[in-house]
Formats: structure tokens, sequence, C-alpha cells
């Protein structure tokens, strides 16, 4: 029993319960503050401009201790103090990179913190996409589901009939049964829509970490302007992704051509001798020889040009694909709209009609029950339609908004 109450007063801590449920601003929000994927990614570009401050510093110097010339043979061997040569000896070095490749370098570290940033835009969005679809999803499942509880409460009246009608005589026993089968052939949609509705609750958690994450309120409005987000597609997350790879592959071209310019090292050393002979001190300068030039340095820099030539490429052939894509998500987003309006216009309203006038003519005694009953399963499946193909125009807002545009519809 203990355990059990320490478990329940750790729970907070752990997954914290929300009790009201979530807009849909709200929930983009929470997604945005609890998102792991989010936090992984800011950590992404704190670790890229960390590692950016010290890209074009000059190497640390180095300590270089060291006993020489110290006899091993002969009859000195194993004494410091027998010869001029034996000394011990205290120096230091310092490794001065040519300015071109610290500049270079300076700017691939800089090209890196562009791409943790565009791979952060990157997870931002698609955080944003799932968490708006995962609401749009699991707030349409749910006004389906409705409409099929409001198919239940009118067949309680139509039972009633039923039973009074086979009171008198004037319907047939079997009929009696077709309410019932009615309910059994809803129940089976009910499930499917349960479905739906518990998957599309599932993501909004993972997005969210909401465990008992819900819908309130509308949608935000379907409308699209196409040609704003034509003209906006060069800040996409994902071309800004190709762009620091650009930047990345001519930073590593010029850090291929900063290898022909020689590095240098200065030192100096401090060598102690036996007092009878004398200190001695050693100044130096080593200077790199890239002396072959054609076959060293310059298959580098072809290699690096033609990765960023690649890069270019591959920005060009994506970027073709996002602006077809776009044409063909408006495409369909127009067909949806129509379907949606035919829908309202014309589906449910001719099922509705349909629906009353067989209602009519079975309570009038001029039409079986069977056939009443199907006309208004007719109509609630219009009507669960509509509300599908609302949900698609929902939809293709979303997913394009999020992902031609901006983060918020």
């Amino acid at each position: 029993m203990r355990i059990l109450i320490a478990v329940v007063l750790l729970m907070p801590l752990t997954a914290p319960l929300y009790a009201e449920p979530l807009s849909f601003d709200a929930a983009l929000d929470r997604a945005a503050r609890h998102a792991p994927e989010l936090q992984g990614s800011e950590a992404g570009v704190a670790a890229a401009q960390s590692a950016a401050i010290a890209a074009d510093r000059l190497p640390d110097p180095k300590l270089d201790l060291a006993v020489k010339d110290f006899p091993v043979t002969g009859p000195d061997a194993g004494r410091l103090n027998r010869d001029n040569f034996t000394m011990q000896v205290v120096g230091i070095s310092q490794e001065f990179i040519n300015p071109a490749k610290r500049r270079a370098r300076a700017a691939r570290a800089q090209a890196d913190i562009g791409i943790a940033q565009a791979d952060q835009a990157l997870e931002i969005q698609n955080v944003a996409l799932g968490t708006a679809l995962a609401w749009i999803d699991l707030h349409y499942a749910k006004r389906r589901l409705s409409q099929l509880d409001l198919l239940d409460e009118s067949l309680d009246d139509l039972q009633s009939t039923v039973t009074a009608r086979l009171a008198s005589r004037s319907a047939r026993p079997a009929q009696a049964l077709e309410p019932a089968q009615l309910r059994a052939a809803i129940a089976d949609r009910r499930s499917a829509l349960a479905a739906e509705v518990a998957r599309a609750r599932a993501t909004l958690v993972r997005f969210t970490g909401d465990p008992l994450a819900d819908v309130q309120g509308e949608p935000p409005p379907s409308t699209i302007d196409g040609d704003k987000l034509k003209a906006g597609l060069a800040s996409l997350p994902r071309l800004r992704a190709f762009d620091a790879q650009i930047v990345a592959a001519d930073a590593e071209t010029q850090l291929a051509r900063a290898d022909k310019r020689p590095d240098w090292t200065v030192s100096g050393a401090y060598g102690r001798r036996e007092p009878n002979y004398g200190d001695l001190v050693t100044l130096g300068v080593t200077v790199d020889l890239p002396l072959f030039p054609k076959r060293r340095q310059q298959p580098k820099i072809a290699a690096r040009a033609s990765e960023a030539s690649r890069a270019r490429f591959a920005r060009m052939a994506v970027e073709r694909e996002i602006v077809a894509a776009l044409s063909s998500d408006l495409a369909d987003h127009r067909m949806h709209h129509q379907q949606l309006d035919n829908a309202r216009k014309t589906l449910v309203p001719l099922a509705r009609q349909r629906a009353q006038l067989d209602l009519d003519s079975y309570a009038a005694g001029n039409l079986d029950l069977g056939t009443a009953l199907l006309s208004t399963l007719a109509l609630v499946e219009a009507e669960v339609d509509a509300l599908a193909r609302e949900a698609d125009v929902a939809r293709d807002a979303i997913r394009i908004q999020f992902t031609y545009g901006d983060t918020q519809p």
C-alpha cells in the first residue's frame, strides 16, 4: 500500500497531467515546449555554437622536456657530467596556422551552425505539422462519432414506433429486428471511428507530452494563399538546410585551397649542461613545404569543389520537387473543397429529404421498415462522409501551410 501511495505522489513529477482540453493553438504551444525532438535540436545548435568559438584559434603551445646527448656506451656511459654534450632541455614551440586556413575553418564552423539551425527549423516544422494533423484528426473523428450517437437516439424513437405497430398488428414481427440490425451496422462504424480517435489521441500525446490530451474549440480557417506560398519557397527549412550544406561545402573547398599555403612553427629551448661547460639556447622556425600541389593539394581542391557543385545541383532538384509538390497539393485542396461543397449543397440535403420521405411513407403504411431504415442509414453515412470531406479540406490546409509556409496557419 505504501508503494502504491508513493507511486501516486511521484506521478506529477514524471508525467504531468492536464485537466483542460487543448485548443489548436494551445496544442502547438505545448508541443513546442515539450517535444523532445526540439530540445535535442536546440542542444545541437548550442554544440555547434560552442565548437565555433575555437575553430580559428591557434593550436596550444607545446612543452618539450628532454635529456639530450646522454652517453650510453663508453667510459662516460650513464653519467651526466662527464662531457660537454649532455644537457637537460626545456623548450616550447608554437604552431602558426596560415591565415587562409584559419578563415576557412571559421567559415566551416559557421556553416555547421547554419546546418544545426536548419535542422532545428526542420524539427520545428515537423513537430508543428504532426501536432496540427493529430489535433485535426482527433477533432473530426470525435465529431463523426457524435454523429453516430445522434442516429442511435433517433433509433430509440423508431423502435417505439415499431413496437406500437407490432402491438396493433399493423407491422410484421420480423420488422422488430430491423432497428437492431441497423444498430449493429452502426456499432461497426463506431468501432472504426473509436480506433481513429485513439490513434489521433496517441499521436497528440506523443507531441504534447499530455497523457490526457483532448481537443476543444474549432480548427483554424482552411483558406490558402497559393501565390504567397510560392513566393516564399526559398525560405523553407528544407531549402535552408541545403543552403547551409552549400556554405559548408564552399568552406571545405577554401580549406583545401589553404593547404597550398605553408604553416609554420616557432620553437625555443634552453639546454642546461654541467656548470663547467655552460648552458645553450636554441631558437628555430619550421615551415611546411607544399612542393607537389598537383599530386597532393590540387586533387583535394577538385574533390571539394565537386562536392560543392553536387550540393548546388541537389538544392536545385529539391526546389523543383517542392514547387511541383505544392502545385499538386493545391490541386488536391481545390478538389477536396469542391467535393465538400457537393456534399453540403447536394448529397446531404438529398439524403435528408429522402430519409424524411421514406419515414413519412413508413408512418403512413406505404413503405416497409427496412427501406426506411436504409434511407436513414444512408443519411447518416452522407453526414459522416461530409465530415470526412471537411476533415480532408482541413488536413490539406494544415499540411500545405505547415509544409510550404509558416509554422502557424
